[in-house]
């Protein structure tokens, strides 16, 4: 069975021209011995036989390494035309392979582990667009910062795994970033965690889930970035899950700040209560960000 996943890539502002994950496998061969010099995406299993004509080709710009092996990683490097890569399952202990494609300018790396160090995806000079799943070697994610040309960055974990981060102040260097996403992540930065992205111009959508940063960051977001999608963070709402269809709890915003059920006679006090917190947090991000208090 050939296994896909599906495409967490969001176009909508056109940072991906990368084939979905989805029509990855209409681009296979199981015999690349008499590939045409036309082909100009290409997916390759780590078991393929010949696979070593992809590097004649002319006209490649776009890999997929579904399952590869050290081989297959090794050569890569030698690829410096490609300007789409994408590498699924797969446990190199170094990612130095990378370094040499000056050319690249979209990058995923899904169920990639073993690697440690995120510097040479920092080496990109033309990397515009990254994303990440499940790296689970990796904590710090410093090395991004030298990604200066990065307008795209999602992280993310996983249902049954959230991706540790130590910090985020390698944002405050990608001063080109447009969209941040983060999913199934956790965070172990110290606070506040977002002033880095607060700061950020040019910001267009970012997706923050509501129960990993404490209340000052998400105040410091909503109050740093007022007209970027997906800064607005209502302290308490009722619950979108799919266990709770009536919408019988309340979600309080912030780590470890649970939820409460609607018909409880304290719902009301513990709500307004949470309110007062995060009003009072975004009082605290105006004074670190500088703001006056009429925004």
């Amino acid at each position: 069975m050939k296994h896909h996943f599906g495409d967490f890539l969001d176009r909508t502002y056109g940072h991906w021209t990368m084939v979905p994950n989805v029509e990855r496998h209409k681009y296979h061969q199981d015999d690349w011995s008499q590939v045409r010099n036309s082909v100009s995406v290409a997916t390759i299993y780590g078991s393929d036989l010949n696979w070593k004509s992809i590097g004649s080709l002319p006209k490649l710009e776009e890999l997929t390494l579904h399952q590869p092996n050290k081989e297959q990683l090794d050569f890569i490097s030698t690829l410096w035309k490609l300007k789409r890569l994408r590498i699924t399952h797969a446990r190199p202990k170094t990612i130095d392979f990378l370094s040499r494609l000056q050319n690249i300018e979209e990058l995923v790396l899904e169920y990639v582990s073993g690697f440690e160090s995120m510097g040479p995806i920092g080496k990109l000079k033309n990397l515009r667009a990254l994303h990440i799943e499940n790296v689970r070697r990796v904590t710090n994610f410093s090395g991004l910062s030298l990604a200066k040309e990065l307008r795209y960055l999602s992280i993310y974990g996983t249902l049954d795994w959230n991706q540790p981060i130590e910090g985020f102040d390698f944002l405050s260097e990608l001063k080109k970033l447009e969209y941040f996403h983060l999913a199934f992540v956790r965070s172990l930065a110290k606070t506040p965690a977002l002033e880095v992205l607060a700061r950020l111009k040019n910001l267009k959508e970012i997706f923050i889930p509501d129960n990993i940063f404490v209340l000052l960051d998400y105040a410091l977001v909503e109050v740093g970035l007022p007209n970027v999608k997906g800064s607005t963070f209502p302290p308490f709402e009722k619950s979108k899950s799919s266990l709770d269809i009536n919408g019988e709890w309340f979600n309080l915003l912030g780590k470890k700040a649970g939820r409460i059920k609607s018909t409880s006679p304290k719902a009301k006090e513990k709500c307004e209560a949470h309110l007062k917190a995060y009003e009072e947090a975004k009082q605290n991000a105006r004074k670190l960000l500088g703001k006056s208090a009429t925004k």
